[in-house]
């Protein structure tokens, strides 16, 4: 069993998380990268496999296959043949490669805004043009908006972009909303593609994860679904990804648009992958049980504080908080200067928000809730005068 309460040094490793604020005191709570060592039976798989001595181009085994199908078939009783799987180095490159496969150069691909940055770029890597829906705020959660995706649709949209569980906002999406936005696709004759990276990380256990393409055969077949169990079990740097792709004519073309240009997947990750899905032990109940105390220490302490507001997390390891009533010009330089790396919101198409990874020890937390409580103080000192 892991101690989530142990506190690793991660410098002079090339951390990205880390190194972007190298030498200065700045705890980052920024990129989706937790501050825990991997499941043990990962670290054991992967020191077996090096010990092996040969790292040539590797194909994932049977093995790993049949793991992943099942697991699709135990988690939300979905059942898919190997046919539909497309293996891939990250769930990145899955949603870019999709959008290529969507319509033609120059038409559009919908999606719900705010939401996790690379998707935003996406379309217009792919000559397509993006199409972005404000979400709207009700119930205390956020929603996607499905008259003004109604409004902003065109002949052109060729592809709807769905991010479930959602980042940044940290919501599960409900049977009813998955429906709905299922009508819309079929109703509009547009593909849609789900980044379900997060699925693992389900904070509410009452709110169980759907994936959208298993709700009817109709949406199944105009899907293109993302799985990778990198967030979950800590491996973001062993990128390995799968597509499930039910219509063999989108997935012909998914695949044809990335002939020469991505690369295979590397033995270590699809190690790590393999592991995850065939020994993952109590890793997943540990971990969400330490995150939602992290979770819950973390709202508690913001909606203690004027001025600032926090999004319930249903999922993830990332809160959603609004300081827009603080009239910060540049919120990340602000609590830069008082030794926090945050992600902005602006990045998100959410201004006057900041993303806050809790994904961490819990003394490493206590002393970001320190310094976020100093930082709201005195700005709320400054608006007083």
């Amino acid at each position: 069993m892991i101690d989530f309460n142990h506190v690793v040094d991660r410098t002079n490793t090339g951390s990205t998380k880390w190194n972007k604020y190298a030498g200065q005191d700045i705890l980052p709570f920024w990129v989706a990268d937790m501050d825990f060592v991997a499941p043990p039976q990962i670290q054991a798989a992967l020191a077996a496999r090096i010990q092996h001595g040969i790292f040539g181009y590797t194909r994932p085994t049977e093995n790993l296959i049949d793991a992943f199908l099942a697991w699709l078939e135990s988690e939300y009783q979905w059942q898919v043949p190997a046919e539909w799987l497309v293996w891939l180095p990250g769930v990145v490159p899955g949603f870019n490669l999709a959008c290529r496969t969507a319509g033609d150069p120059g038409d559009a691909v919908m999606m719900s805004v705010p939401v996790y940055y690379p998707f935003l770029s996406a379309p217009q890597n792919s000559e397509r043009t993006p199409v972005y829906v404000k979400k709207h705020f009700t119930n205390d959660r956020w929603e996607m908006d499905f008259k003004a995706m109604e409004k902003q649709y065109t002949s052109g949209c060729k592809m709807f972009l769905l991010c479930n569980p959602h980042n940044p906002t940290g919501r599960i999406y409900t049977d009813k909303e998955l429906e709905q936005l299922a009508d819309f696709c079929l109703a509009k004759n547009m593909l849609v593609c789900s980044d379900e990276i997060h699925c693992g990380i389900l904070l509410d256990t009452h709110k169980p994860h759907i994936p959208i393409a298993s709700l009817s055969r109709d949406i199944e077949q105009q899907s293109i679904t993302l799985y990778s169990p990198t967030k979950a079990f800590n491996i973001p740097g062993l990128s390995c990804a799968i597509a499930v792709i039910p219509d063999k004519n989108v997935r012909l073309k998914f695949q044809e648009s990335y002939a020469g240009l991505i690369s295979g997947i590397s033995p270590l990750a699809l190690t790590a992958t393999e592991t995850a899905f065939t020994n993952p032990g109590t890793w997943i109940t540990d971990l969400t049980k330490y995150l939602r105390g992290n979770r819950n220490r973390l709202q508690t302490a913001i909606e203690a504080l004027p001025r600032v507001y926090i999004t319930p997390a249903e999922a993830t390891y990332l809160a959603w908080i609004d300081v827009r009533e603080l009239e910060l010009k540049n919120p990340g330089a602000y609590f830069e200067s008082f030794g926090l790396g945050l992600s902005i919101g602006k990045q998100f198409l959410g201004d006057g928000f900041i993303r806050f990874n809790f994904g961490c020890p819990g003394e490493t937390l206590e002393e970001g809730i320190k310094r976020f409580e100093k930082a709201v103080i005195a700005r709320n000192e400054q608006l007083k005068r």
